[in-house]
């Protein structure tokens, strides 16, 4: 049995810190996991910028309420839910992420948990589990599922090797120069492609 594990932002949805550094005029914030390959230290970075300029979690909430989902998101999700098991495993948090789930039709998110002070204040994170991707899909596999996996930054690509069939989807050329031996595509439909393709029918 297959199981299809998708990265959140960039392939589904923007990326959430891009969009909240454009909207508070702080270009520090637009540092992702397409740039910086240790998590934890991107988000201590993020942390302490967040303090400096005294915004808290109602800020961030604000804007994740002003994005959408990618042009055609949804209908690749639907399309492949239809014909597979699909999980969206991130390292976003549950407080950015519900909004945008409801927007993508409830599918099901592994993700982490922010720590928030009573005013609101981002103090911390719990991850679910050290380097959670490749964990994830390690559990799956041995729950009896072929894993599957996408996505387009740094983080991904444990859960990218790991898996049966592992794909880049809209990343950087960086990364598709570094690990030419994953196909890398830009299009829904040519990802949905890819992943039938590996799916028995």
């Amino acid at each position: 049995m297959e199981i299809v594990c998708l990265d959140l932002e960039g392939v589904l949805v923007p990326e959430i810190w891009i969009a909240f550094a454009k909207a508070t005029g702080i270009p520090e914030l637009e540092k992702t996991t397409r740039d910086e390959p240790d998590y934890d230290k991107l988000m201590n970075y993020r942390i302490e910028i967040l303090k400096e300029h005294g915004l808290g979690l109602k800020q961030i909430q604000d804007t994740i309420a002003t994005i959408d989902p990618l042009p055609g998101a949804k209908e690749f999700l639907d399309k492949l839910r239809e014909k597979t098991q699909v999980i969206i495993i991130s390292d976003t948090f549950t407080q950015f992420a519900t909004p945008l789930m409801k927007k993508l039709g409830w599918p099901t998110i592994f993700c982490n948990t922010l720590v928030v002070g009573e005013d609101g204040t981002i103090e911390g994170y719990k991850m679910r589990v050290e380097k959670s991707k490749l964990a994830t899909v390690k559990a799956l596999q041995t729950i009896g599922y072929d894993t599957i996996a996408s996505g387009d930054s740094f983080n991904d690509l444990g859960m990218i090797e790991a898996s049966k069939a592992g794909f880049l989807f809209r990343s950087t050329d960086a990364i598709k120069k570094d690990y030419p031996m994953y196909p890398a595509f830009e299009t829904y439909d040519e990802l949905y492609d890819a992943i039938m393709g590996v799916i028995p029918e």
